[in-house]
């Protein structure tokens, strides 16, 4: 169970103000790796989450040694990038999934299991502020030793099927995810632990608890 606090913003449309509030916060890696046998990689990554009861604040840090940025739009093939997740259910029977490139560029779909899903509009992925450490250029693969971030603020509004007025003291469930299905040695990692055969992060039976305060 990962309890999610409640913090004050007094502009949300500053993200000097939403980081200052966000560092206190504590971190939570995403270490897990499901299938060593096929996927052995593990880059180092870890998130931070707080909410003001009408946005979420999903920070990312990863440390990897190769980076790709191919997907210039959203709705695209985000996951083939370098790429972090979150999904979450509301409800325990649907969940939205959320997926940013290192760039920035979104997916979000709702859905019941992988292959059942309806994409969210522009202007739902509009909403979402996303503020990348790597710039919103699309790039090719590059090899080094790359520290990266990325900061989100989620709007309730975003889960448009989901009649959410606020998230003080929901509860949900969750997983975070890393991903970049065309790098050179592609990895599959996650927060809560998945088993599966083989690498699928659409799998909400594993997913854990989030306690919003």
């Amino acid at each position: 169970m990962l309890s999610v606090p409640l913090i004050n913003i007094a502009d949300i449309n500053r993200a000097d103000l939403i980081l200052e509030k966000m560092q206190d916060i504590q971190k939570n890696k995403i270490s897990t790796v499901n299938w060593p046998d096929l996927y052995p990689s593990k880059p180092e990554v870890a998130f931070k989450i707080a909410h003001d009861g009408s946005h979420i604040f999903l920070q990312f840090f990863i440390e990897e040694n190769e980076i790709l940025a191919k997907t210039a739009e959203d709705n695209g093939h985000v996951w083939t990038d370098s790429c972090v997740e979150f999904f979450i259910s509301f409800d325990g029977l649907y969940y939205y999934n959320t997926e940013f490139s290192c760039i920035g560029k979104a997916l979000m779909g709702y859905r019941k299991e992988k292959k059942d899903s309806r994409h969210a509009s522009q202007t739902i992925l509009d909403s979402i502020k996303r503020y990348p450490s790597l710039g919103i250029e699309p790039f090719d693969k590059k090899q080094g030793n790359f520290k990266w971030n990325l900061l989100l603020v989620i709007p309730v509004t975003a889960y448009w099927m989901s009649d959410l007025k606020s998230l003080n003291g929901t509860k949900a469930h969750a997983n975070f995810y890393k991903c970049g299905d065309n790098l050179t040695i592609p990895h599959f990692l996650s927060w809560n632990p998945i088993h599966t055969e083989k690498p699928n992060f659409h799998v909400p039976q594993f997913f854990g608890e989030l306690n919003f305060e």
